[in-house]
């Protein structure tokens, strides 16, 4: 794995931490955590999309903050964990291992 798709990985953890915040933020530090987690998810993603093509990193960003979130919401706060909830979240999860399988990185003159 490159240093790219690193950055794709650590954005969607950064995804996952945003939208807890935004259920969950009551204060003021929340908040503004919350609001940090959105600049650097979004910033990793956007910097990711200049090497590879936006429609995979964003399908994979959305994937993996999808996935994550679901899961940090079954661990974190005791969330129901349902069999057809988390076969769909493992059909999500292949296709993302997929669209990053078959996904090239752009060259220095924006060619695949």
């Amino acid at each position: 794995m490159n240093k790219t798709w690193l950055s794709v990985i650590v954005a969607a953890i950064f995804e996952v931490g945003w939208v807890i915040g935004l259920k969950h933020a009551s204060g003021v530090l929340e908040w503004g955590l919350t609001l940090i987690a959105i600049i650097i998810s979004f910033t990793l993603m956007i910097a990711a999309s200049r090497s590879l093509a936006v429609g995979t990193v964003y399908a994979v960003f959305v994937g993996l903050g999808t996935a994550g979130t679901v899961l940090a919401e079954i661990i974190l706060f005791g969330a129901a964990m349902q069999t057809g909830k988390m076969l769909l979240i493992g059909l999500l999860l292949l296709g993302v291992i997929g669209l990053k399988m078959l996904s090239k990185e752009k060259t220095k003159e924006g060619h695949h």
